[in-house]
């Protein structure tokens, strides 16, 4: 598999839109750290999302509803010093947008000057078409999400597909129509049937972005961690592993661990060396004290 090494023109909204109208598959994946960018970087990604998924795959919390705007932030601004040509989007939190929209105003703002986000993302429709509008309407791009949405996924049942009847589907397909009269630039669609995507993409502008929803949305977004088989976690139906990154982590640092208690590392090539005269000197100082 090749990458890029030349540098690539940045992309923009109306480079995914022409993607879209040519049929062209958009590429977006989860990054959440300075090295996770510059590899989805040089990989030639079309969008990266620094999702709030990052509260279970980096930050150790059992949901993303615990992770808060400063550490979303700083690892938004982490993946920003990783990435040139790709959009950055950065997830909103949970309790961050909701209560009214000069909040949802000021959280977006806060990603847009600290961590020079492209667009925000926001979850559900309801409420969250109003913060979506206020968003636009302040100058901010938004990406909107709609199905399985994970900051509310107890309301919802838990995590498993949504849309699974023809009433629920047509309420997810609402939504999605909701969001982009609200203005939004993008769409994510995650846990649907694939029929509910192939009933929902022809009937938007806007590019969709599928997690579990079928192959036929203008693109798709998978999980960094989960896709290189990094995080120890339970992998949604939905996922595909590309790499198992873990199983070569840990094989590696148990090399290194048995190689420092046998005394193989470090070797001679891994240490530095004083001049013969220095050294000489240094033992004569030594044995003196």
């Amino acid at each position: 598999m090749s990458v890029h090494a030349a540098p690539r023109k940045r992309v923009t909204l109306g480079a995914l839109a022409a993607k879209k109208d040519a049929g062209e598959p958009i590429v977006m994946v989860t990054a959440y750290d300075h090295p996770g960018a510059q590899i989805v970087e040089a990989a030639g990604v079309d969008v990266v999302l620094v999702g709030d998924s990052g509260a279970m795959t980096v930050l150790g919390y059992d949901s993303t509803v615990p992770v808060t705007v400063d550490e979303m932030l700083m690892l938004t601004k982490a993946v920003r010093r990783g990435l040139t040509a790709p959009l950055l989007v950065g997830d909103l939190p949970f309790g961050s947008y909701e209560a009214s929209d000069g909040q949802a105003i000021a959280t977006a703002q806060r990603f847009i000057k600290e961590a020079d986000c492209d667009l925000v993302k926001i979850e559900r429709g309801g409420t969250s078409v109003e913060r979506a509008r206020a968003l636009v309407a302040a100058g901010i791009p938004v990406v909107g999400h709609v199905g399985l949405t994970p900051q509310t996924a107890t309301a919802l049942g838990g995590y498993r597909a949504q849309g699974r009847t023809a009433e629920a589907a047509r309420a997810v397909i609402d939504d999605a129509l909701a969001l982009q009269d609200a203005g939004c630039s993008l769409l994510v669609v995650e846990a649907v049937p694939s029929e509910v995507t192939q009933a929902l993409v022809p009937l938007l502008d806007i590019p969709v972005i599928g997690i579990g929803a079928g192959p036929d949305a203008d693109g798709q977004v998978l999980v960094f961690h989960d896709l290189l088989g990094l995080y120890d976690g339970g992998a949604a139906k939905f996922v595909k592993r590309y790499a198992h990154l873990r199983t070569d982590a840990v094989a590696g640092v148990a090399a290194y661990a048995e190689e420092v208690r046998s005394g193989v590392y470090p070797a001679p090539e891994h240490s530095y060396s004083m001049p013969a005269e220095e050294a000489a000197q240094l033992r004569e100082m030594t044995a003196a004290r």
